[in-house]
């Protein structure tokens, strides 16, 4: 059975137990301004096994969090609080060498080539953000 973390991310169960501790070692900064979505996504993660920065709500934050800990992979939402965008962010991100998955709301959203190694949409299934952290864990893992 899969759940989808949506809009208002309420994850009420823990993630099947196959799952446990397979991102065991990765830093994950997760950029996310719903609260709802960031603590659902911390949970899921933490019971993963990650090691979790954040959630943040706004790019400022995301950067301060990047430089300070330097995350392996960062889940980062398009739009941001008071309508700031992250494609600038997302960016940076991969210039410091951080790998991206992106996570958004809108059918519409892209990012561009390169730039993240995969886009979600809310609602999110589990096994998809799995894998999508699992790629992007072993691309950083191959560039050091």
């Amino acid at each position: 059975m899969q759940s989808a973390c949506g809009m208002t991310c309420l994850i009420s169960h823990p993630p099947p137990e196959a799952k446990a501790f397979e991102l065991n070692g990765l830093s994950i900064l997760v950029v996310e301004d719903s609260w709802d979505v960031g603590a659902g996504l911390k949970m899921l993660l933490e019971a993963w096994g990650a090691d979790v920065l954040g959630p943040v709500a706004t790019v400022a934050d995301a950067e301060r969090v990047a430089v300070e800990r330097h995350p392996n992979v960062a889940i980062v939402d398009i739009n941001l609080r008071r309508g700031e965008r992250s494609y600038g962010l997302i960016n940076r991100l991969q210039d410091q060498g951080i790998r991206v998955v992106v996570l958004t709301g809108y059918a519409g959203a892209s990012v561009q080539p390169g730039t993240a190694d995969a886009v979600l949409q809310k609602p999110m299934k589990e096994d998809l953000l799995l894998a999508s952290l699992r790629r992007a864990a072993a691309h950083q893992k191959g560039k050091a």
